[in-house]
């Protein structure tokens, strides 16, 4: 997932430096500030999303929003219109989604688990966690690894949809972050990784309107 963000990002940022450098010999004459041009930045990290994260249903409500206000600054769509649109089409995502999942997951314990309209509280004290996968809309989770027993590399998916998630870990571990979110985050409070530190939790994120709490 990385790779292939970082690989667009890189592509994305040579095109523009090839087109600016172009411009500047007088070579070519486009001009890539359009109207709307900012919308992108909503458009290819929710399109990347799309192609790469387990839950689809935040990056769908991301692309729906970003190509929207492109319309709208093009003067194609009017942007009132937008916010005619926008519950209706979370609620119909927020259904298929709850639909899709409640028919299709494979499992609910404490390592794979969707989570909608509810909250959670999953303790691992003195127990062998090896990672796990969490989907939490409009409700939230307690994820609390304090007294885990890790491997020297854990990886834990979570994604969030107008939801919360407080992940508790122990203080000698390092953590590494890959986030991607839209109106949402990873708030790690400070925590700083050690070179003393010999396990490493991977947290894979993707936040909607949500986010993540390390503590």
């Amino acid at each position: 997932m990385k790779k292939f963000q970082n690989s667009i990002i890189g592509i994305l940022l040579i095109v523009i430096g090839t087109i600016l450098g172009l411009n500047a010999f007088h070579i070519t004459h486009i001009n890539i500030f359009f109207e709307g041009w900012w919308t992108l930045f909503i458009i290819i990290p929710s399109l990347c999303g799309f192609f790469t994260e387990r839950d689809k249903t935040g990056s769908l409500i991301g692309l729906f929003i970003g190509v929207y206000l492109l319309l709208s600054c093009q003067g194609i769509i009017s942007f009132r219109f937008l916010w005619k649109l926008f519950l209706p089409l979370v609620l119909i995502i927020l259904g298929i989604q709850i639909l899709f999942k409640n028919s299709f997951s494979k499992s609910n314990s404490s390592n794979e688990t969707t989570n909608t309209f509810s909250n959670k509280k999953y303790n691992f004290d003195y127990q062998t966690y090896t990672g796990g996968n969490y989907d939490v809309t409009f409700g939230g989770l307690t994820l609390d690894l304090q007294k885990a027993d890790l491997a020297s590399e854990t990886i834990i998916n979570i994604s969030t949809l107008f939801a919360g998630v407080d992940l508790y870990l122990p203080e000698d571990v390092n953590l590494q972050i890959e986030s991607s979110s839209f109106f949402g985050g990873v708030d790690r409070h400070q925590r700083l990784n050690k070179e003393s530190n010999t396990k490493t939790v991977i947290l894979k994120a993707h936040c909607v309107f949500g986010g993540v709490n390390i503590k």
